[in-house]
């Protein structure tokens, strides 16, 4: 499918202002530019009944948290969110408009966990401080009113990336114990030679029902074009990104950088993972909920058509969006075993669930 109007509309706003890659600018600009960026396109500011900051021990120092919790009393079922940007962008900042939202409509309590950034703290910093605070929260859960039997961990993007991994550190460290994990478009294959197989790699993958195509034959020979595009997310930044955070590009065959290649991925908790189809990272976010299916992990997985990288955190330019934040809504109160809603019971049941 060619690239949804919307994101047509996008790409010649960004082409008219003189928009420059985040790849060609300094780190401060980069990230100055990020933030913008995603507060523009986030709409309208949800309330929640409370937002507040704090921090949670780190293992190189303490981590900036951002809890959002809806109205309710006692423990709440809790999403940890880590945020995307490469590992080198970024901040709770970056993704309070997304865990406002996921708050208020699953609903359930979102807690934003920051991460050193590269290049001044490269792998396996941000894994290590992202498995840190998940585990304190699990550990301390009166501390913060978290449900320590209903704990999900998720994220975008790079943020995606840390979630695979937590999930695998958990495992092999016995802990915490996880209901679930959401995946946005992630990063799970660093090396700089990966096969990028083209679209359709996983035929179990749905499609948002908006504009849905066949994903067993939704090949698109201007996925190479897409890439290079430098209006867009492209396999330039994929690389910018990677070059940042891999101090020794031999890290990138270590598991916890590149989740895909990890021998065993059985035992992990139930999946959602949301790709989009004019994506560098689709291919190697499908191939990763192949896997994860393969090992037994229950998954859905769900391929935005017409869509770019980062449309998840920008409901206020790309409608598909908030059909995205809507599906991870969904996901996170299967996983907690909450009610859905009446008004989006009919929704719900038009989203293909890849098993």
């Amino acid at each position: 499918m060619s690239l949804d109007p919307q994101v047509v509309a996008y790409r010649a706003a960004r082409a008219a202002a003189g928009t420059p890659p985040l790849y060609t600018q300094t780190l401060a600009e980069a990230r100055a530019a990020d933030l913008a960026a995603i507060r523009a396109g986030g709409g309208d500011v949800e309330p929640v009944h409370e937002v507040r900051d704090t921090t949670v021990p780190g293992p190189a120092g303490d981590l900036r948290v951002r809890v959002h919790r809806p109205a309710g009393d006692g423990p709440l079922p809790t999403l940890v969110y880590f945020f995307g940007g490469g590992w080198t962008l970024g901040s709770v900042e970056t993704a309070d408009g997304i865990c406002r939202r996921l708050a208020n409509a699953t609903p359930c309590q979102v807690v934003t966990a920051g991460y050193r950034l590269a290049p001044e703290h490269p792998f396996p910093a941000a894994v290590l401080d992202c498995h840190a605070a998940t585990r304190w929260l699990a550990e301390h859960a009166a501390d913060l009113g978290v449900d320590p039997e209903r704990l999900v961990v998720g994220g975008d993007s790079a943020g995606g990336n840390l979630a695979a991994a937590v999930t695998l550190l958990a495992r092999a460290e016995g802990g915490p114990r996880l209901a679930g994990q959401l995946l946005v478009y992630p990063n799970t294959d660093q090396r700089a030679d990966r096969p990028r197989p083209g679209r359709g790699t996983d035929p179990a993958t749905a499609v948002d029902p908006a504009t849905a195509v066949d994903p067993a034959t939704a090949a698109d020979p201007r996925a190479a074009a897409d890439e290079q595009d430098p209006l867009l997310f492209n396999r330039h930044s994929v690389d910018w990104y990677r070059g940042h955070y891999l101090a020794d590009p031999a890290d990138a065959a270590d598991p916890l950088a590149s989740p895909l290649l990890a021998d065993d991925l059985s035992g992990l908790p139930p999946a959602l993972v949301v790709t989009a189809e004019h994506d560098p990272l689709c291919d190697e976010g499908e191939r990763y909920a192949q896997r994860l299916r393969e090992a037994g992990v229950p998954v859905r997985a769900t391929r935005y058509s017409g869509m770019i990288h980062g449309f998840f955190a920008m409901p206020g330019v790309f409608d598909a969006g908030r059909r995205a934040q809507d599906e991870a809504a969904a996901f996170l109160r299967e996983v907690f075993g909450l009610p859905t809603p009446a008004a989006d019971a009919p929704a719900a049941a038009t989203v293909g669930d890849a098993r």
